[in-house]
């Protein structure tokens, strides 16, 4: 098992993504922490890992208060006594044309993508500086390459990118690694609003045909918080289906 007995944090376990990279882990053998603003399906991913005989408990956490960060990290710490993988996968969109978006669609979308990653990331760092290992893996997008009503959501996603090279050069002296995965389209409950017009135009435009699955994306997550990758750091990663390649 690659992550054997490894203590992992997931947060936005609850769904999509999270969901998938929680579930691959604990098949992998690690002690998951489903983290997500929703309880109650915090506790479902948790449950469901369990009832595969895997080992993993639900904690709330709000990203975008640090106080709930850092609780989240302590809990753990306290529990499990270490903290080897942080996968920063909570977000959320507040799509607009940017003469229609309002303030509040900006700040939200700021304060979870962008100022959540950084609470979760700088309450876990801590305890990975001390133990001189970790693996940390924050999600960018595609659309930090632009995308037609998503001005909060580029612009959040394109930070992340920023902390992570930065975090990468930082950290690398304590053994830490830092890395971000861009997904394209993937087939989530984020992506389950677009019209079917459009969401049809998308998978046009996607060299391989089709919108990528949740576990497709839980696999790099595996990888990258691996011992494989030990020495991969401050990359981000496009998981797109070479919607990217020439743009």
């Amino acid at each position: 098992m690659r992550l054997n007995d490894k203590i992992a944090i997931v947060t936005g376990a609850g769904s999509g993504i999270g969901k998938a990279t929680a579930l691959r882990f604990a098949s992998e053998g690690a002690v998951v922490v489903c983290a997500d603003v929703n309880e109650a399906a915090a506790a479902a991913t948790a449950a469901e890992i369990e009832k595969a005989e895997g080992k993993a408990r639900p904690q709330k956490v709000d990203v975008s208060d640090a106080g709930s960060a850092e609780a989240l990290v302590k809990e753990t710490l306290a529990r499990h006594k270490r903290l080897d993988v942080l996968i920063n996968n909570a977000g959320i969109n507040r799509d607009a044309a940017m003469k229609k978006m309002a303030k509040d669609q900006w700040d939200a979308v700021i304060s979870v993508n962008l100022t959540g990653t950084y609470n979760v990331c700088r309450a876990a760092m801590m305890p990975m500086i001390e133990q001189n290992s970790g693996r940390i893996v924050n999600t960018a997008s595609i659309a930090v390459l632009g995308n037609f009503g998503q001005a909060n959501y580029a612009a959040s996603k394109a930070g992340v990118i920023g902390l992570t090279r930065t975090m990468a050069l930082e950290l690398a002296r304590h053994k830490v690694t830092v890395n971000a995965i861009a997904p394209g389209a993937v087939d989530t409950p984020m992506t389950a609003g677009i019209p079917p017009e459009a969401k049809e135009q998308l998978v046009k435009r996607i060299p391989l045909g089709r919108m990528a699955r949740p576990e497709e994306i839980a696999g790099l997550h595996l990888f990258l918080a691996s011992d494989e990758a030990a020495y991969i750091t401050g990359q981000v990663i496009f998981v797109d289906g070479g919607l990217s390649v020439g743009a």
